[in-house]
């Protein structure tokens, strides 16, 4: 009886720390997809405090942003924008259509963009941390 006992007890510490590892590894492969590391190219930060980030993201037309991820917050479109999105490789390409002056409310999320219109993107993201 105590040997069942002490087994379920190992079982159980067990079972945290393989939780506890998983939950590490996505963390480490989140921060691999972080949008400021990933787009470079495209997206600046503008102010970040322990609440926000502020990030100015301007992407050229024909130019994708690669595979990245994004926490809740508002999105503030500054110039007309034609975009593609999709969330994963095998999804399909998600058109929209975007206009000056919009303020939208996104949830997280982890996508590539491209700019398929004939003038750049411009949006002010809040990302709540």
């Amino acid at each position: 009886m105590e040997g069942m006992k002490r087994a379920r007890v190992w079982m159980s510490v067990g079972a945290i720390v393989a939780a506890l590892l998983a939950m590490r590894l996505n963390s480490w492969g989140q921060e691999d997809l972080d949008s400021l590391k990933v787009c470079g190219d495209t997206q600046k930060l503008v102010f970040e405090n322990a609440l926000v980030r502020v990030i100015d993201d301007v992407i050229p037309p024909g130019v994708s942003e690669p595979r990245h991820r994004h926490p809740r917050g508002v999105v503030i479109v500054l110039a007309d924008a034609q975009t593609e999105t999709r969330t994963s490789p095998d999804s399909p390409w998600r058109k929209g259509m975007n206009k000056f002056g919009a303020v939208n409310w996104s949830e997280p999320t982890v996508h590539e963009v491209r700019n398929v219109g004939v003038a750049p993107t411009h949006f002010i993201r809040i990302d709540v941390k």
